[in-house]
């Protein structure tokens, strides 16, 4: 038996023959990225429904809504914590890595199924029992949190602070932590995957630029998670036991001295941010591993300067751990140290540019195709691009200081963390849908839905950037009573109309996604004509991938307008005696 059938061996196991082993406990690597995509989706549309409340509130704060009644600020200070947590935890790190990442990566390496499938069910279903730990958080009494997906401290370690301090507050904790136990188990799983089940010929120089993002992005998150996860440990020791990690001595809150002493507030921004840098990685690598892979399928083209992309991305998974401190500019953190954080943060920027402009030179005199999955990943550039600029303002303590707590701050993010993620998801979705499901989506829906998404998301985000600029602050919920903000009104309600309609476009894509999932036209085994592994088996693949198949890897994974060959592209696992790319 050769070394690579020996390996397919000890990791294949068994089809299931039971309702509940194939589709739910399910050790099915599809079957899992398939669950993880659907628990994405349900977390998506909830917080949507969270911002859109907000919206609502926002430009008419004394409506009464059907169900919720009228938002009242502590409330408002709930909607958007929920909102944050759930889309940072539940959708951009749920998504984009373990959804697309365990559907795909096996097949794109030549592997029959990752190399723990026990543990990437566990890892699945424990990231389910945090999200059920996290919407009960709004049914316990005093309701969910109030202090930002940030979770800051000592407002979150003391639970007579405020309403959804209390029980709420404990639940917010325990299931972050819970989710960082399955993110573990799920990072530990792709890094083995990545590194022991290549196929034969798949050296590291072969991968597919998906692959070294989501092996990227486990290492990050191997890191990240396990601080995030003692932190909150802390934190609920804090609460509970009568700690002092982070709550200070001499604290009056309400007029009552607090029993604590000796903690720092501090030591909860550092474990936090050490965590929350490498996160905005863990959301947008895996979205950059995407749009690679599509904008090079799309253009014909091979992607331009591959080892350049894999040392951009490597690049920025290290920086991403030396700049969590330019999130506290304002904490009153000594100027040198400030001036480093900054400098640390404009050099982030370098690979990020050549990533970009690997993929305009990608796309440069292509014969692109413009279908759904390539509007897509040409949104996710332009998005990241648009977000990306603002970053260099913020990496200056000067200007942070003084745009730190407006709207400029959530443009940014949301535009180059947010949306631009959500994009790579949509592309990811509309490029991999008939590999997984075995039919193709409506390309006109699809197309319709990208121009109103993309249209809506700048109409959004791109004004919030002036209303920072004018000094128009975040978190407050309502404007009202604030004369300065008047005049800013109308752009307000402009924004609040504009998300109305991009909500709404998506009803468009799930409309596109359930239809076509039972009435769209069968897929061809490689529909996009592209050539990486997944391309090679049937649509949907079977239980093991290749059916038996060992594949051997002789080309890279981008072969497009090769000269000689038959086709104006080679599969990765095909003999051709051509010249290829070097």
């Amino acid at each position: 038996m050769s070394e690579a059938h020996a390996e397919a061996a000890v990791h294949a196991h068994a089809a299931p023959t039971g309702f509940i082993r194939k589709y739910i406990f399910s050790l099915d690597h599809k079957v899992i990225g398939i669950q993880y995509y659907f628990l994405a989706l349900v977390a998506v549309f909830v917080g949507m429904f969270l911002s859109l409340l907000m919206r609502i509130h926002l430009v008419w704060p004394t409506a009464h809504l059907p169900l919720v009644g009228e938002i009242k600020p502590e409330t408002y200070l709930t909607l958007l914590t929920m909102h944050g947590t759930i889309m940072v935890f539940f959708v951009l790190t749920t998504a984009p890595q373990s959804g697309f990442g365990n559907y795909v990566l096996p097949i794109q390496i030549g592997a029959p199924d990752m190399a723990f499938p026990v543990l990437n069910m566990l890892s699945f279903w424990t990231t389910f029992l945090s999200f059920v730990i996290m919407l009960a958080a709004f049914f316990v009494e005093g309701g969910a949190p109030l202090h930002g997906w940030t979770g800051y401290a000592p407002l979150s370690a003391i639970p007579s602070a405020g309403p959804g301090q209390t029980l709420g507050a404990d639940l917010w904790i325990i299931s972050i932590a819970v989710f960082c136990a399955a993110s573990l188990m799920g990072a530990l799983n792709f890094i083995t995957t990545t590194l022991d089940l290549r196929a034969r010929g798949m050296s590291l120089m072969r991968l597919p630029l998906t692959c070294w993002s989501w092996f990227i992005t486990a290492i990050l998150g191997l890191l990240a998670f396990g601080v995030l996860a003692a932190a909150g440990i802390l934190l609920l020791l804090d609460r509970n036991v009568g700690t002092s990690f982070f709550v200070p001595g001499g604290l009056v809150m309400t007029g009552i001295p607090v029993k604590h002493q000796g903690g720092s507030p501090l030591l909860w921004q550092h474990l936090f941010w050490f965590f929350g840098h490498p996160e905005v990685y863990i959301a947008i690598l895996p979205g950059m591993g995407v749009a690679s892979q599509i904008l090079s399928t799309f253009s014909r083209k091979p992607i331009f300067g591959y080892r350049a992309m894999v040392y951009a991305m490597l690049s920025i998974g290290l920086l991403g751990f030396v700049v969590w401190g330019h999130h506290m500019f304002m904490s009153g953190m000594s100027p040198y140290s400030a001036f480093a954080f900054s400098v640390m943060t404009m050099a982030i920027g370098v690979p990020s540019a050549i990533k970009t402009f690997n993929w305009l030179g990608t796309i440069w005199r292509g014969r692109v195709r413009f279908y759904t999955p390539m509007l897509f990943a040409i949104g996710f550039v332009s998005l990241f691009v648009s977000g990306g600029l603002s970053g260099p303002f913020l990496a200056q303590p000067q200007l942070d200081i003084n745009l730190h707590d407006t709207y400029f701050v959530v443009a940014h993010f949301h535009l180059i963390m947010g949306v631009a993620a959500i994009f790579g998801i949509f592309a990811g979705t509309y490029y991999w849908f008939p590999k997984m499901f075995g039919r193709m989506m409506n390309e006109r829906l699809g197309q319709a839905h990208f121009w109103l998404t993309f249209i809506g998301t700048y109409a959004i985000f791109m004004p919030m950037h002036y209303l920072g600029i004018a000094g128009h602050p975040r978190r407050y919920s309502q404007l009202t009573e604030i004369k300065f903000l008047e005049p800013l009104m109308s752009l307000q309600e402009f924004i609040t109309i504009a998300a109305l309609i991009t909500i709404g476009a998506q009803i468009i894509f799930v409309i596109n996604l359930f239809w076509s999932m039972f009435k769209g036209p069968k897929a061809s085994v490689n529909p996009w004509e592209a050539t990486t592994l997944e391309w090679t088996v049937p649509s949907p693949p079977p239980h093991d991938n290749f059916g038996g198949r060992v594949p051997v890897v002789r080309h890279g994974p981008y072969e497009y307008a090769v000269p000689g060959a038959t086709r104006d592209f080679v599969m990765q696992d095909e003999e051709q005696p051509v010249q290829m790319h070097s």
